[in-house]
């Protein structure tokens, strides 16, 4: 079981009853307009727009907004060029790597923030490439397992060019290339699978497993910490919860 995909999972299906819509519509829109700036308006061409429209959609975003996003990024650009698009990485407690991706017009003020995010939460940044490595971007489709025969979807997923598919709490994840996501979900669906989230992720190549509930609190409110900072716009981890561990401190 993997802590952080389960974690992101929970906070997934918590995300539209939390007080949070409005912040998660500020980090859509910011990668719709950079997405659009870097590679034009239209997502036929443009991977990266492609998938940031397809994480709006899964997110309610409504179909104005979207466009309006579109058209402010592939206007005159003004909000897209104060844009900048940086990483940073770093250890949190118990040794875990994180990797956090970030969209900011003030590196100065977001890189501030992001240090003292880690320190206040047991943990601190590293120097560019320390914990990179680590990690590998993939895209990943989540299907719902308890509606689907793992045969048929393991059948599917093969001929629709995904690499792999594995048991995920209550779902099955699907894994391919990034370029390939748009595709594999589209086929899924075709096929008649219940698709419950689609994006392009950095999955950990090894995990740091935290069996302390003490330990496993400081890592998730380090990574709650950093998710809530408008300009971060996805934070990455290495960390291995057992699942009973997580619920205890899920709660």
């Amino acid at each position: 079981m993997s802590g952080h995909s389960k974690w992101s999972s929970i906070k997934h299906k918590k995300g539209a009853a939390d007080a949070k819509r409005g912040q998660l519509f500020t980090k859509l829109t910011r990668a719709l307009i950079v997405a659009a700036k870097d590679g034009g308006p239209d997502p036929a061409s443009n991977l990266a727009l492609q998938n940031a429209i397809e994480k709006a959609r899964d997110a309610s975003m409504p179909k104005d907004n979207i466009e309006r996003a579109i058209a402010r990024g592939s206007g005159t650009g003004a909000d897209a060029a104060s844009y900048e698009h940086i990483s940073y990485e770093g250890y949190g407690p118990g040794g875990v790597a994180v990797y956090v991706d970030v969209l900011t017009d003030n590196r100065n003020r977001t890189a501030g923030e992001v240090r003292h995010t880690f320190a206040r939460h047991d943990g601190n940044l590293a120097e560019s490439g320390a914990v990179a490595w680590l990690f590998e971007r993939k895209g990943v489709v989540l299907v719902d397992r308890d509606s689907t025969d793992e045969e048929e979807l393991t059948l599917a997923a093969a001929d629709a060019g995904a690499e792999d598919v594995a048991e995920e709490g209550s779902s099955f994840e699907v894994t391919c290339a990034p370029e390939d996501l748009h595709s594999v979900r589209e086929a899924l669906e075709a096929a008649g699978f219940a698709v419950t989230d689609a994006e392009v992720t950095m999955l950990p190549k090894t995990t740091v497993e935290i069996e302390e509930e003490s330990v496993a609190r400081k890592v998730l409110k380090l990574i709650d910490g950093l998710e809530e900072n408008d300009d971060i716009q996805d934070v990455y981890a290495n960390f291995d919860i057992p699942e009973h561990v997580l619920e205890a401190v899920a709660v």
